[in-house]
C-alpha cells in the first residue's frame, strides 16, 4: 500500500506555507510564492537535481535573502496537518500484515526532515518514506513508482497506490500498479474492499 503525502495522508496549505516563510524572511508573500512555485526551483528539487543546501541557496538568490533550513522546515510544518483517520487506516493495514509506505513529490530537504515536519507519521512509515528527489524521478513518471517499489522489494502488480492527483494515478497505472484516485476516506475504504484489503 503506497500513499501520497499531501492531499491524502495530510492536508497541505500552500498559502500558510508561503505566509509563514515570508514572515521568517521579512519578505512579501507574493515574492516567496513566486520563488517557490514559479521559478522552477521547487520542481528541480523534487526531481533530485538540487541537494538541500543548493536548493536553499537557489531560493535565497531568488529572494535576496539568506535562508536556513529551520525557516523552511517551520514553514513546511505549519502547512502540513496529518489526517488522523487516514493514518489510522494505514496503521490497521500494517497490523494486518500489509506493507505501507509513502511516495511524495518532494526534495531532499523534505526527505531529511519529514520526521520533524509530520512527526505523527513516525514510526509507521519509518524507513518507508520516499521523496521523489531520492529516486531521481517525480510522479507521474513511471520511473518514480518503479524505483520506489524496487527499494521496497515489492512488485507493482501487488501494490495499491493512492493519490489525489489524476495525473499521478495515471502514471502509477502506466507503471503497472493498481491505483486509486483519492477524494475521501469512504471511497478509499470501498477501493480497499474491492481489492480484498478491508
Amino acid at each position: 500500500m503506497l500513499f501520497d503525502l499531501d492531499g491524502v495522508l495530510a492536508d497541505y496549505d500552500r498559502g500558510r506555507r508561503v505566509e509563514t516563510f515570508a514572515r521568517h524572511l521579512g519578505h512579501r508573500a507574493e515574492a516567496v510564492h513566486a520563488a517557490i512555485y514559479a521559478s522552477g526551483i521547487e520542481d528541480a528539487a523534487d526531481a533530485g537535481l538540487l541537494d538541500a543546501p543548493t536548493y536553499l541557496s537557489a531560493l535565497g538568490r531568488e529572494l535576496d535573502r539568506d535562508i536556513d533550513a529551520e525557516a523552511w522546515v517551520d514553514a513546511r510544518r505549519a502547512a502540513s496537518c496529518v489526517r488522523p483517520p487516514v493514518l489510522e487506516l494505514a496503521g490497521r493495514l500494517r497490523d494486518q500484515g500489509i506493507a505501507v509506505a509513502v511516495l511524495s513529490n518532494n526534495g531532499l530537504l523534505m526527505a531529511e526532515r519529514w520526521p520533524v515536519i509530520v512527526p505523527t507519521l513516525l514510526p509507521l512509515f519509518e524507513r518507508r518514506f520516499f521523496c521523489s528527489a531520492q529516486l531521481q524521478a517525480a510522479k507521474p513518471s513511471p520511473a518514480a513508482y518503479l524505483r520506489c517499489l524496487e527499494a521496497l522489494a515489492m512488485p507493482p502488480a501487488a501494490t495499491l497506490f493512492v493519490d489525489d492527483s489524476d495525473a499521478n494515478v495515471a502514471g502509477a497505472r502506466k507503471a503497472g500498479l493498481v491505483a486509486h484516485h483519492f477524494t475521501d476516506l469512504q471511497q478509499l475504504r470501498s477501493a480497499l474492499a474491492n481489492c480484498g484489503l478491508a
